[in-house]
């Protein structure tokens, strides 16, 4: 099998999730090829039908060291995908697939900041909902749920987490549970098992992970549960991300679904990173506090990083994900804190790796 056909059958077999409508049979519409000396100088045309493309020899081929296909999905909005040659050489045989740790194909750079930059313009960055945040009196009241109507005050909050296996990592198990308020009792919980066959690429972990959660909403939503989260907790961040559309953005707009990130470490972000954070809290006179307002160089507001119990030496990261200001989302996670992650967060953590276990996968 030539290298060519090779990358063919690799594009093929690529199955993205159906929320990006490419659940289809992919084939090679061109091939743009590209040398150190002239990256963007392509020998074949963009409209190239796929026999003239195919006509390209392997001896050509081998002399590159990578070239990008344009590939297209039936009906679907046309996507590019880059093969690194020099891996394909050293891992691809003809008849075998290369070991799963190769990213032989990707989804192109351009095609996620698209799509990325099209959903941010559905962001909302206040509240937009109708129930109430209870206060501390009310949440530890026994309230009479028959006179009053469940949903006109915060009481299920959900959380989702994605856990990896460690022999390998495309096998994930993504975790949804929901959580009563009140008690922090879990009232549900699901899980799905899957192997990932997008690569995690730096920026767009939401390429990776959203499809499944989304799967798993969907699922309870279809299911008229009546404890659908009013509000989602993500492991993962929201406006506190290098785009400014973390995993808790795309996945609140996708399922307009009021959701808040919550980072555990701090990636640099807008001239913020670990170090300056912990000169923040170490300061004289913020010892005592637990809330701290994370502004970045260019002026943003971009989250909070928060104490969230007194014993907590390490700060946990919230910010906006969609539909919810960053004041409510800091009173929402303090109310759902025993530990240092919160409840919604731990308790979908936990799950997620005891299904891995479970499945003899961890």
């Amino acid at each position: 099998m030539s290298i060519l056909d090779r990358v063919k059958f690799l594009a093929r077999k690529i199955n993205f999730s159906e929320h990006f409508q490419l659940h289809c049979n992919l084939m090679v519409k061109s091939i743009y090829h590209f040398s150190a000396n002239s990256p963007s100088s392509a020998t074949k045309p963009k409209g190239q039908d796929n026999q003239s493309a195919g006509a390209s020899s392997d001896s050509s081929l081998q002399q590159l060291d990578e070239y990008d296909l344009e590939i297209e999905a039936g009906s679907c909005e046309q996507s590019t995908y880059h093969i690194d040659i020099k891996r394909y050489k050293k891992y691809g045989k003809p008849g075998r697939t290369p070991k799963p740790a190769v990213p032989i194909a990707y989804f192109g750079e351009i095609k996620r900041v698209k799509i990325q930059d099209s959903l941010k313009k559905s962001l909302k960055i206040e509240d937009d909902f109708s129930w109430k945040i209870p206060t501390s009196e009310v949440q530890n009241l026994e309230i009479n749920t028959e006179n009053l109507d469940s949903r006109a005050i915060l009481k299920y909050v959900g959380g989702v987490d994605v856990s990896f296996s460690k022999t390998d990592p495309s096998i994930a198990c993504a975790t949804l549970v929901v959580l009563d308020l009140n008690t922090l009792q879990v009232v549900y919980e699901d899980f799905s098992t899957v192997q990932l066959d997008i690569p995690y690429v730096p920026g767009f972990l939401a390429f990776r992970e959203a499809p499944v959660l989304l799967d798993l909403l969907e699922k309870m939503k279809k299911g008229s549960l009546p404890f659908y989260p009013q509000i989602l907790m993500v492991d993962g961040n929201g406006l506190l991300h290098p785009r400014g559309f973390g995993l808790a953005c795309h996945l609140g707009v996708l399922a307009n679904v009021p959701t808040v990130g919550i980072g555990k470490n701090l990636h640099h972000v807008d001239g913020l990173n670990q170090s300056r954070v912990r000169q923040l809290l170490e300061a004289e006179g913020n010892l005592s506090k637990d809330v701290f307002t994370l502004i970045g160089d260019s002026g943003s507001t971009l989250g909070a990083a928060i104490r969230s119990t007194q014993d907590a030496l390490k700060p946990i990261f919230i910010s906006v994900g969609h539909r919810v200001s960053l004041a409510s989302a800091i009173k929402i996670v303090k109310m759902s804190c025993r530990f240092r992650v919160p409840e919604p967060i731990r308790q979908a953590d936990i799950r997620s790796k005891a299904c891995l276990r479970i499945h003899g996968l961890s």
